[in-house]
């Protein structure tokens, strides 16, 4: 039936394109095509780098994020190391038949050491990394370099010599070291996570901006699955000029969009009154047709009701629609008779299920605040032992809908180790499994900080001694 045959072949460019990016989407950029428009292509000299055991040069004008030293944190992130793990009996508890583990050393040399055994089984990953807010890093890796160099190297001067930026804060240095540091840890622990993995990232306004980008770029853009703000404090906030800011970011990305699944919040609280009920249990009627702001033509079409009456959209101006369904016409199709006519309106069914889906604003008191992450600590050790640690009550609630009882869960900053605390008191509560794995890089105590004074030389020795008092007391608590 040659009638019935194409006479051109598709082209195989856009389906190459698709698979690199779902390899290496930090590869894939836009340009501009020869009508003008936007258009996917490969940037080959960052497809080269992944590809390449040295540092690959060569430039090119078209959308990309940047900054001094990125092919240097690709290659580090890909450079092999030689150098092992090794057990520490001693401080262990029950070392013969725990689960989890508590690592110290560079997160960065873990990663890569973590990469044989783990990769592909860890379902979440939480971070609360360094916020950039102005000092020093402690992470120091093999692409740093020094001031002078760096404004040779970006340009930062002009052609007498003169430095062109002078506030320190402001200039691309600060951010590119914070970038050095987080590029080429995101990238390894993006192969660690499981196929429905999911990484949650803390944050705060000083760099909101570049994690999302280095997200989009390590994630893809599509994988992005909610940016979250948490209230970090109920009072006070009197530590800034213009407004007094008590809230931080979370940014959560999926391994793979398709896979994810985000938990109903078991603990919300439901206003929704469910004054119906059918054979599959009690329900609310939404109204099919909504107020939508960008207005699609697709969605604005008649349904005929049961007994002939025709339905439409209800436009507030008929001269501007601006009312849709919910639901396309093939849905409707499908799902036709679960509709409800009704008071010349149609609804759908919304049954009740336990809990509601989860929130972006994450504002109760459940959810805890930085003070509440000091008493946290202060609970188990009588003592102010650690500056602003995470409450174990908000990444309590992560795992809550973002985890399920056997999943493995990974915190490669961990500090004074509130992930641990976490996973534990949930699996306490629900009877779960959820196993962990902590790393903390063993940097010393400030002099004469209270935790110095108490005999606590590194934060690792503050995060190891607070699982095992947390571990006593949920112990005693709920039992074994």
């Amino acid at each position: 039936m040659i009638d019935k045959l194409k006479m051109q072949t598709s082209g195989k460019t856009g389906g190459n394109i698709e698979y690199i990016a779902e390899r290496f989407p930090n590869c894939v950029t836009e340009s501009i095509g020869s009508d003008g428009k936007p258009t996917r292509v490969v940037d080959f000299d960052l497809l080269r780098q992944e590809l390449s055991g040295v540092l690959v040069e060569g430039t090119d004008e078209r959308y990309t994020f940047g900054w001094t030293d990125k092919k240097q944190s690709i290659l580090l992130a890909n450079s092999p190391i030689s150098k092992t793990l090794r057990p520490y009996k001693a401080e262990s508890v029950d070392f013969d038949t725990t689960q989890n583990l508590y690592i110290e050393g560079d997160n960065l040399d873990v990663l890569k050491l973590l990469q044989e055994t783990y990769m592909g089984k860890v379902k979440m990953i939480y971070i609360d990394p360094p916020y950039n807010t102005g000092n020093d890093f402690v992470y120091e890796d093999d692409f740093a370099i020094s001031a002078a160099d760096y404004l040779e190297r970006s340009g930062a001067n002009d052609d007498e010599g003169n430095r062109l930026f002078q506030n320190n804060d402001s200039n691309g240095r600060f951010h590119t070291d914070w970038l050095n540091m987080i590029y080429p840890r995101l990238r390894l622990a993006k192969d660690l996570l499981t196929d429905d993995g999911v990484i949650f990232i803390s944050i705060d306004d000083n760099e909101v901006h570049n994690l999302r980008k280095v997200c989009d770029e390590i994630y893809g853009s599509k994988n992005f699955v909610a940016e979250l703000i948490w209230k970090s404090k109920s009072g006070g906030a009197n530590d800034s000029k213009y407004f007094a800011i008590d809230h931080e970011y979370i940014f959560c990305y999926a391994k793979n969009i398709d896979f994810v699944e985000i938990a109903q919040d078991p603990e919300a609280t439901v206003t929704t009154q469910y004054n119906n009920s059918d054979d599959k249990g009690t329900y609310s009627l939404d109204r099919l047709d909504k107020q939508s702001i960008r207005y699609s033509p697709s969605l604005d079409y008649e349904i005929k009701g049961l007994d002939g009456t025709v339905y439409k959209p209800r436009h507030k101006d008929p001269n501007h629609p601006n009312a849709t369904w919910r639901w396309g016409k093939e849905t409707v199709r499908e799902k036709y008779s679960e509709l409800v006519f009704k008071d010349g309106n149609i609804y759908t069914k919304n049954y009740k299920k336990d809990g509601a889906i989860a929130r972006s604003l994450l504002l109760e008191d459940r959810f805890g605040r930085t003070r509440t992450g000091k008493t946290d600590i202060y609970s188990l050790f009588e003592n102010d032992l650690f500056s602003n640690p995470k409450p174990y009550k908000l990444i309590r609630y992560i795992l809550l809908i973002a985890t399920k009882p056997n999943d493995l869960v990974f915190d490669f900053f961990s500090g004074s180790a509130s992930t641990a605390h976490a996973v534990m008191q949930l699996n306490a509560e629900d009877g779960g499994n959820r196993r962990f794995i902590m790393v903390q890089l063993p940097e010393e105590t400030p002099e004469n900080s209270e935790a110095k004074k108490a005999g606590y030389a590194t934060i690792c020795d503050i995060g190891k001694e607070r699982i095992r008092r947390a571990g006593r007391a949920i112990s005693a608590k709920f039992g074994g």
